[in-house]
């Protein structure tokens, strides 16, 4: 069965990227990027290693400016648009990158409250009170005090992700929440991630390639391939899983699959 293609556009999109190409100089990464997501949903952007999925994300939060192409946040062109304008929608962004980038000479309690010491007008008390209740909703609290260097791995990624929503943002991008996590904290981070899609109604883009997590927790998706640089195929991680013949999405999601049967073909 073919790929799924991007639907189009409708009243429940909340973002949609149209004929994207992204370059360093000559260098083309991936092109004719086209999908759009929906409000409450959860995104992946999947691919093998060196596909261009890192970088997708990162002209999604506004860190590159695509050389071709159209990026839509609630209808409006956001590379189009005014610097002011930019800003007020990279505020309703919050971003779990890789490596959590947590400040290490920071506590976890503070790493969380910088946003809002430096974009709002918050007083210290309130802002004392929002960071205990991030760090509550990540079950984190209890670390507030602690520094990076004495979380563990998926410690690190709470603290991260409860920094992520500092602003209360409704659009949430992780990129490989799940790496060197070990299966059980991997499981939970994923349970976490889809209480808080349930509880705050929050859209989110995951760049991933961990098929668990990508099973679980994604209801639709776009993969990259690395050769072409272009999306080959679209739809939930499920879905391609069962029905989409095209030979790299394949051996990608049934890789795990044929790993643990002792398949090598």
């Amino acid at each position: 069965m073919a790929p799924q293609t991007p639907a189009t556009a409708t009243s429940d999109t909340l973002m949609s990227l149209q004929g994207i190409t992204l370059a360093f100089g000559p260098k083309v990464i991936q092109k004719d990027i086209s999908f759009n997501i929906k409000r409450g949903s959860i995104f992946a952007v999947m691919g093998g290693s060196g596909c261009g999925k890192s970088t997708v994300l990162k002209s999604m939060i506004g860190l590159l400016r695509p050389t071709a192409g159209h990026y839509l946040v609630d209808g409006e062109d956001y590379w189009t648009a005014d610097p002011a304008h930019r800003q007020t929608v990279s505020r309703r962004f919050g971003v779990l990158f890789q490596s959590t980038a947590l400040w290490s000479s920071l506590t976890v309690g503070e790493n969380v409250a910088l946003p809002m010491q430096m974009l709002t007008k918050m007083d210290p008390a309130t802002v004392r009170s929002q960071v205990e209740l991030k760090l509550g909703l990540v079950d984190m609290l209890h670390a507030i005090d602690q520094y990076p260097s004495e979380l563990s791995g998926g410690m690190k990624k709470r603290a991260g992700l409860a920094r992520a929503m500092a602003l209360d943002p409704d659009i949430l991008f992780f990129d490989e929440p799940s790496a060197g996590l070990d299966p059980i904290t991997s499981a939970r981070l994923d349970d976490l991630i889809l209480n808080l899609r349930d509880g705050l109604g929050a859209t989110i883009v995951i760049v991933s390639h961990e098929l668990p997590s990508l099973f679980k927790i994604a209801d639709d998706g776009i993969f990259l391939d690395a050769k072409t640089k272009t999306p080959i195929a679209h739809g939930a991680p499920s879905w391609l899983h069962d029905h989409c013949d095209e030979p790299q999405v394949h051996a990608f999601m049934h890789r795990e699959r044929e790993t643990e049967s002792g398949r090598t073909d």
